[in-house]
């Protein structure tokens, strides 16, 4: 009697404990399953957006390159791309006199051919998304030969007169009805780079650093109209 009173005792005491482990290994799982979905969904929301942002980042990069393949009109009798420098350059052969910012008569109608040619590309070029082209105008400047003493002493008022070089073209278009800050789809930045500057002329040839660069950055986005 005793044996089966032990039994009995044994076995009602193994099924609660059963019972009570059972439910605590269902309840962590659940808590495990309810924490690996959470986790799976929040992997999954991330991976959405970054091939959202991917989707976004190619479209941008496909109008870039059509723009880009579009800005090859600007190559001809005004504008030469340099590859080098991802550039173009002003093919107008201008020439200041030493030291000077005043862009000479004989120069004037090609430059002004030059930026009524510039806008007209950039006004053809068709897009799908929202487009601001960011156009930087550079002026330059020539040193003087070499050991000449002023190209140390100089420095620093070469960028202001290659900067007024610059101006003096921007204004040129504006005083012929080539205002391009009128279009909130153009940034036009006006520089000076003075004797310093990527791509220039050497040796024989360092007097044909008076001249402009043209750059232009398309940006694909959205326009403010602030």
């Amino acid at each position: 009697m005793q044996t089966n009173s032990q039994n009995r005792e044994s076995s009602d005491f193994f099924w609660p404990s059963y019972v009570d482990l059972m439910t605590s290994l269902f309840v962590v799982m659940l808590v495990l399953f309810v924490y690996s979905f959470k986790l799976f969904k929040d992997r999954e929301g991330e991976l959405k957006r970054a091939n959202g942002e991917l989707k976004v980042k190619a479209a941008e990069l496909e109008q870039i390159t059509k723009i880009r393949r579009s800005l090859q009109q600007l190559e001809g009798k005004y504008f030469k791309y340099d590859p080098a420098n991802e550039r173009h350059e002003l093919l107008v052969p201008v020439q200041f006199k030493s030291g000077r910012d005043e862009i000479q008569d004989a120069y004037k109608p090609a430059l002004l051919q030059a930026g009524r040619r510039l806008r007209t590309v950039l006004k053809s070029i068709k897009t799908d998304q929202p487009v601001r082209y960011l156009v930087i105008v550079e002026g330059m400047a020539a040193r003087y030969p070499q050991g000449d003493p002023r190209n140390d002493y100089e420095q620093q008022a070469t960028y202001q007169l290659s900067y007024r070089r610059a101006l003096n073209l921007l204004n040129l278009w504006k005083q012929n009805n080539l205002d391009f800050t009128q279009d909130r789809s153009i940034e036009l930045i006006i520089g000076g780079s003075g004797f310093f500057g990527t791509g220039r002329y050497a040796g024989s040839r360092e007097g044909q650093n008076k001249r402009f660069l043209i750059q232009v950055i398309p940006k694909v986005g959205r326009i403010s109209n602030r």
